[in-house]
């Protein structure tokens, strides 16, 4: 929740909210239910969402070191 207060800017208060909103992943989910996604399509996306994950998470912990 995003509260605005009475003296705050509100064009500031936007930009909250959405950033709130694209780490929660709304847009995203809104993205992909605008079409039907086959089962085997929301497979591959999952593979390739989960690999990608798995990459950045790698660079990140040699980075770490």
């Amino acid at each position: 929740m995003v509260e605005i207060f009475v003296n705050q800017n509100l064009e500031k208060a936007m930009r909250v909210l959405k950033r709130k909103l694209i780490r929660e992943g709304v847009f995203k989910e809104l993205k992909a239910r605008r079409f039907y996604e086959k089962p085997s399509e929301k497979k591959k996306r999952k593979t390739k969402e989960s690999r990608k994950k798995a990459k950045k998470d790698q660079r990140a912990r040699r980075l770490e070191f």
